[in-house]
């Protein structure tokens, strides 16, 4: 046994959560278990663990979310005890009832800090009996749509809506006025009961220029909390982080003093035990008050920033905790450190998810590196996008953020699209740089406009059609034998000219003397994927035929009228029909729900006119499928060509 630690300990998480806590696993000598889905046979945290127990299929709900199959798994391989990691079971009051009931120790609190601050209702209430002050609104929990509105109308608007139970932001809807009520709350029922199986919200004003502060709690069995500190996590799209940072920047020394009293009294409440996180909102414009939004009852995906700062090892101190060992003095803090989540989606369509198998992932050298993948992962379509978080340190902020630049600029991932561009855009934000943060800011960037490949990706993709003549077929899907080639070998200029993701016919120049720094890999489908500066985009290479075929069609749908259908803007799940056959609706209304990777995203109607609903809720879907079809006057319906 480790000091006095535990001997076996079960991962109940996948991804980069599980082989960072499998990663403190190894050093301390204890054996990890891991469990897996289907979907998650080969995955890298399945690989590194001692012991790999299968656990269900590829969907959460059968599996990393079934509590006797993860009870079952840690009976049979010894394990002493379960750590949670974040998202899925990690705040479960089943789960730490059934760790109980089978002699096994829950890497996390107590069961009644877990049922209080695990609902966001009950939590707030209870922390207002505490001397916690909170944001003004209400729980809605047995309360119909008609007496919804009258609370909202007496809480004012603007409103946040957002489920009681979990976190991560899902769920959660921005209501501005009342008219928009009805849609989000039934939008945000539709995630929270898939995404937590219970569909319970809470409404709060939301604040203008909102910064969102969390503190660092930890307390262990002898009645010790402590403050390790603060992070920033203000810089969010749909309430979902995107960059974070700790300390945070330009809070006074009072206000630091405010958050770390109000997040140990709020952990005290409920005789904390371990790690947890107690969320804040604060004015950006009037700093001097602080609001109690949360508490996050597990280890949060931005912990690294923390250990950066404080020289820690979170999930280490989480076993000592579990173990029954004291808490020792909150360390200092020193230097600065900023951390940003890489997804697996696509900011240029709306940051839609991006689903495929990874040909290529090369991590920025000189930085933490948190990953889930590596070049051969598959990222499905059944788990949360973030599949790495990149971590900079500096003895300031001006240079952590400087730091994180350069190393996103160095990730190299190809085989699905990135966020990282989009990542890059953020840390050069002068009023990133300057510390003006609020939660609004990301959506002043947006929408964010495809940019054309540049000279040196098309070089990249143009080198690799031409180095590999065995697969010259396989990379030229819509060749018709235009393209001048000699004993099977692509001509030149049939090898320079490719198809975009938003259709537009690019063409690669000659980059004699340039020094070529663009990374391009072959997929299986005849796609080539490139990646230069942190930028990736997907080309598909095209014959001078096909080429003309297209610009001229480009030019003819330029000059017609928007195309009647709707089309899912990536694969996943239809969850929503909001609207029947025949109705009449506007341009910009959403018309079908798909969701995937725990999101949901619209698909909105291309213009004004008749709808004509193409599929049906539970029904799975293709990126670009046809949903709907919007009949306008000049529309004339025709049979459905969508082929497989």
């Amino acid at each position: 046994m480790s000091e006095h630690l535990f001997d076996t300990v079960l991962v109940a998480n996948r991804g980069e959560i599980a082989r960072r806590v499998i990663r403190t696993l190894t050093a301390l000598d204890i054996r990890s278990v891991a469990v897996y889905s289907d979907a998650d046979a080969d995955a890298p945290h399945v690989l590194e663990a001692d012991v790999a127990v299968r656990i269900g299929p590829a969907p959460a709900s059968a599996s990393y979310l079934d509590i006797d199959a993860i009870i079952a798994a840690a009976v049979d391989t010894g394990a002493q005890a379960i750590h949670p990691g974040y998202g899925f079971l990690s705040e479960s009051v089943g789960l730490a009832e059934a760790c109980r009931a089978n002699g096994i120790v829950f890497i996390g609190p107590g069961i009644e800090a877990l049922q209080i601050m695990g609902d966001k209702a009950r939590a707030r209430e209870h922390v207002v009996r505490h001397g916690v002050p909170v944001v003004p609104g209400f729980d809605a929990a047995g309360l119909d749509d008609a007496r919804i509105a009258h609370e909202a109308d007496a809480v004012g608007y603007p409103l946040l809506v957002k489920p009681s139970a979990g976190g991560g932001g899902k769920g959660m809807e921005v209501v501005a006025a009342a008219s928009d009520l009805s849609g989000a709350l039934a939008s945000a029922r539709r995630v929270a009961a898939a995404a937590f199986g219970d569909d319970s919200l809470v409404l709060e004003r939301l604040l203008r220029r909102p910064r969102h502060i969390e503190v660092q709690v930890f307390g262990d069995v002898h009645g010790t909390v402590i403050a390790l500190g603060e992070r920033e996590c203000t810089l969010q799209r749909r309430h979902q982080k995107v960059i974070e940072e700790a300390p945070s920047v330009g809070i006074s020394a009072s206000a630091r003093e405010d958050l770390f009293r109000a997040a140990v009294r709020a952990a005290e409440s409920v005789s904390y035990i371990g790690a947890g996180t107690v969320e804040f909102l604060i004015d950006a414009d009037d700093p001097t008050e602080v609001f109690f939004i949360e508490m996050n009852t597990r280890l949060q995906v931005e912990h690294p920033v923390t250990e950066e700062v404080t020289g820690l090892d979170l999930v280490a101190l989480q076993l000592r905790v579990a173990a029954g060992l004291a808490l020792d003095a909150a360390p200092a803090v020193h230097g600065h450190a900023v951390e940003a989540r890489v997804y697996a989606e696509a900011p240029e369509r709306g940051f839609v998810p991006s689903t495929g198998t990874v040909l290529l992932f090369t991590p920025p050298p000189g930085v933490r590196v948190d990953s889930a993948i590596e070049s051969g992962s598959d990222v499905s379509g059944f788990y949360d996008p973030m599949i790495a978080k990149i971590i900079a340190v500096a003895d300031d902020r001006e240079t952590a953020l400087r730091r994180l630049d350069i190393a996103l600029s160095r990730t190299v991932v190809l085989g699905v699209e990135t966020n990282i561009a989009f990542l890059r855009t953020l840390c050069q934000d002068e009023r990133v740089r300057a510390g003006d943060l609020d939660t609004g800011l990301i959506e002043t960037l947006l929408p964010i406009a495809p940019e054309p490949p540049s000279p040196g990706m098309l070089d990249a993709a143009s080198r690799v059609v031409l180095s590999d003549p065995a697969d010259a077929d396989a990379l030229f899907p819509w060749n018709d034998g235009s393209g001048w080639r000699l004993s099977g070998v692509p001509s030149a200029a049939a090898a320079r000219v490719f198809l975009t993701d938003d259709d537009a016919v690019v063409e690669a120049s000659p980059l004699d003397g340039v020094r070529r720094h663009a990374v391009a890999r072959a997929h299986a489908d005849g796609a080539i994927w490139v990646a230069e500066d942190g930028r990736g985009v997907r080309l598909r290479p095209l014959d001078r035929r096909a080429a003309l075929d297209r610009r001229l069609a480009a030019r003819s749908d330029a000059a017609s009228a928007t195309e009647p259908e709707g089309r899912a803007p990536m694969p996943g799940s239809v969850v929503a029909v909001h609207v029947q056959d025949g109705d009449h609706v506007r341009a910009g209304a959403a018309l079908v729900s798909i969701e995937a990777m725990k999101m949901e995203h619209p698909v909105l109607a291309p213009h004004d006119g008749v709808v004509r609903v193409l599929v049906a809720v539970g029904d799975q879907v293709r990126r670009g499928e046809p949903v709907v079809r919007v009949m306008t006057d000049t529309t004339t319906e025709e049979t459905d060509t969508w082929t497989t």
